[in-house]
């Protein structure tokens, strides 16, 4: 632990000044919004045979529907997502590196951490197996646990196709978010019409869209000036509340059981609207937020966060559902009716059992994305191909990689979509849990294996002495 924050500091300390701090702090404060909000809007308690069971409390709370307009900021999160890859996606190309080392790269952040939670539940569900559990029981709980890599599947996507869409983004500025906006309210007229498969694709253009104005951010392009700013408030604002509260969208920006129409899968319309409005809110906070990170216990706390962002958003499920365990394994787990006085006054002393919980998991699973948010060791090679050999090295790199996203992110999907009480081996579907290991373990490998594969060749005595790539 003493390494750790050792190491925290360090990297407070070497923080350049041109670094934007306050994207950091939006990313911190967005995934821990999402997993209070998870948290604070959960059911745990019996059904009619006994067995616990955890579902969302906002259908027994309608009253805080409305809430959602602020605690739902998954929106932050993919504006932040697209500031930070633009950044990255830059920086390489001023190295000289290709798209597909960018990429290959960006995998160490998001796949370790990742193969770590699947791994844990997969061994788990075979352990519970081992011990005669039922296989349903033990599908549900695994399904529970995994539900964060829906996320996950949307953002692997997005990391994909940043380097064509900021090459968009560079060519058209902000007409590009415009357009997928239009695609987006076409999804959402044939899902209000009934036509539901049609509006699936909201799911990539709705996050495109907000993944692009972070693009703009970097870029310059959103200002922090009032008059960018309080225009996108309250424009966001007003058509959240024309959207809600005259049109046809419901309340909640956060799916709501039994609901036809929702905003949050597949983003809506009313879903962009919210985003629309937090961009502004945000770009009246930058200066002033910026200025606040500058004292080195704030921003420290800001580092420590985000260095294991990923950890903390992938096992805040898996927290609840232990401890839960626990409590109905002591007998002393409290069931009182969801918005009930009762209810409300455990919503504290949960979060806080849930906080430790989630620390120890963190404390145990948080170094392997520190490890792999570093750059590999490159596996070095006898001899420089030729430069044929490298172009086509380069091009099945990019192959590999994009079938190594494509495979991962098929892996998630098909688990989400996979019934919740479906009985599997590992609580998992064999074919998601193969495709993503083996997708995985492709990943790893391009990532530490240098940019031009090399093969043995024999010296040639009159050409110079070769050079290493590494």
């Amino acid at each position: 632990m003493g390494t750790a924050l050792r190491e925290v500091r360090r990297l407070a300390e070497q923080t350049p000044p041109s670094r934007e701090r306050f994207i950091d702090l939006l990313r911190a404060v967005s995934i821990v919004a999402v997993v209070l909000g998870h948290w604070l809007a959960t059911v745990v308690g019996y059904d009619e045979h006994g067995e616990l069971i955890g579902r969302s409390a906002l259908p027994d709370l309608p009253w805080a529907q409305p809430l959602t307009w602020v605690v739902q900021v998954m929106p932050v999160f993919f504006f932040v997502g697209g500031y930070a890859n633009a950044v990255s996606l830059a920086a390489e190309r001023r190295r000289g590196g290709k798209a597909v080392e960018w990429l290959i790269r960006r995998s160490g952040r998001l796949i370790p951490p990742t193969t770590a939670l699947v791994l844990v539940l997969g061994g788990g569900a075979l352990a519970a197996r081992l011990l005669d559990a039922d296989p349903a029981r033990v599908r549900t709980v695994v399904w529970l646990a995994s539900i964060p890599l829906w996320f996950l599947v949307v953002y692997l996507i997005m990391v994909a196709l940043t380097p064509p869409m900021y090459a968009l983004h560079r060519r058209y500025g902000l007409a590009v978010p415009p357009v997928l906006v239009g695609l987006v309210a076409a999804g959402d007229v044939a899902r209000l019409l009934g036509h539901d498969f049609w509006g699936n694709g909201n799911f990539l253009f709705g996050w495109l869209a907000v993944h692009q104005m972070g693009f703009a951010w970097r870029d310059g392009l959103l200002p922090a000036r009032p008059r960018v700013a309080v225009p996108l408030l309250l424009a966001g604002t007003g058509a959240l509340l024309l959207l809600t509260l005259a049109g046809p969208y419901p309340i909640s920006m956060i799916n709501v059981p039994g609901e036809r129409l929702h905003n949050m899968s597949p983003p809506s319309l009313a879903l962009l609207a919210v985003a629309t409005a937090q961009f502004g809110m945000a770009l009246l906070l930058r200066d002033r937020a910026e200025r606040w990170l500058r004292r080195t216990r704030r921003w420290t706390a800001v580092v420590a966060v985000n260095s294991v962002i990923m950890t903390i958003f992938l096992w805040h499920i898996s927290a609840a559902i232990l401890l839960a365990a626990a409590l109905h394994v002591a007998g002393v787990l409290p069931t009182p009716e969801a918005g009930s006085a009762a209810w409300l006054a455990w919503r504290i002393p949960l979060l806080v059992m849930f906080s430790v919980v989630l620390t120890l998991l963190v404390a145990i699973f948080g170094p392997i994305e520190v490890r792999g948010a570093r750059r590999p060791r490159r596996l070095s090679l006898a001899s420089p191909a030729g430069p044929a050999r490298m172009a086509s090295c380069q091009v099945l790199r990019l192959w590999l990689a994009m079938a190594g996203f494509a495979g991962v992110a098929f892996a998630l999907l098909a688990n989400s979509l996979w019934p919740s009480t479906a009985p599997t081996v590992s609580g998992m579907p064999a074919v998601a849990l193969i495709t993503y290991l083996a997708c995985a373990a492709v990943l790893r490998l391009l990532r530490s294996t240098p940019p031009a594969m090399q093969v043995e060749s024999r010296p040639d005595p009159h050409a110079s002495p070769p050079s290493r790539l590494v």
